[in-house]
């Protein structure tokens, strides 16, 4: 029992977990938040969640360890940079948000990933053609430098979000890529493995303008990707 997390073991996060929670989805998915803004003080973010100030304290800690918040003594709160890289590293160890949340990131990743698939075989014009052809011949090139591999297929799947020309979609692709984007570098060992034949099938069904087909490519390029980063979380713990 000693080894499980707190999710595994079916004990409820505590407060200051649940604001951290609250707060990170705030920052990260609504919108509304840009780096330099000022947080609401403790007492009325403890009155909005509904528990004591020292909890908000903490939350606002783990936040600050993350470098998403700079905690200026007498001044406030203020929202930083949400592309910090020890976010997803965070994530991938669990300190902050279990086992639960991390896979509810990587099952948006597939759904939005999926849609965006779909609406670029139906909306993607010959410049954007030009980019996802110019990313997928970087990583065809880059079989053997998992470094340049990375950037290459990272910036396949932006263009294919653009492709989309859905700028809601693209921002959430945008933002949760940030957040697996530590994994995917860890798990890149042999691009080769599957990966090309993957993007492949995705980059023909966009080229034939077949949302169907480019759909169900995303969905099984999807799955095979979440499969590797289990594994690899999984051998890692």
């Amino acid at each position: 029992m000693a080894g499980l997390t707190r999710i595994e073991r079916g004990e409820p996060a505590t407060p200051a977990v649940e604001v951290a929670r609250r707060l990170l989805d705030h920052l990260l998915t609504s919108g509304q938040v840009r780096a330099g803004d000022r947080l609401p003080p403790e007492r009325q973010l403890a009155e909005t969640f509904g528990v004591g100030r020292s909890a908000v304290r903490e939350a606002l800690k783990s936040l600050s360890l993350l470098g998403l918040v700079d905690i200026r003594q007498g001044d406030g709160t203020y929202v930083r940079d949400a592309s910090s890289d020890l976010l997803p590293q965070v994530l991938e160890w669990g300190l902050l948000l279990g086992d639960q949340t991390v896979d509810d990131l990587l099952e948006a990743r597939a759904c939005v990933e999926t849609d965006l698939a779909e609406l670029a075989a139906v909306r993607r014009t010959d410049n954007d053609l030009v980019a996802l052809d110019t990313h997928f011949s970087r990583m065809t090139a880059a079989h053997e430098d998992p470094a340049a591999y990375l950037e290459a297929d990272l910036a396949f799947h932006r263009a294919l979000a653009q492709a989309a020309h859905n700028v809601t979609l693209a921002g959430l692709q945008a933002r949760l890529e940030t957040l697996v984007a530590v994994w995917i570098k860890q798990n890149i060992r042999n691009p080769r493995e599957g990966r090309l034949a993957e993007h492949t099938a995705v980059l023909d069904a966009v080229r034939a303008g077949d949302p169907r087909a480019a759909r169900e490519a995303m969905r099984a390029h999807m799955a095979s990707a979440t499969r590797r980063l289990r594994a690899r979380l999984a051998a890692n713990q």
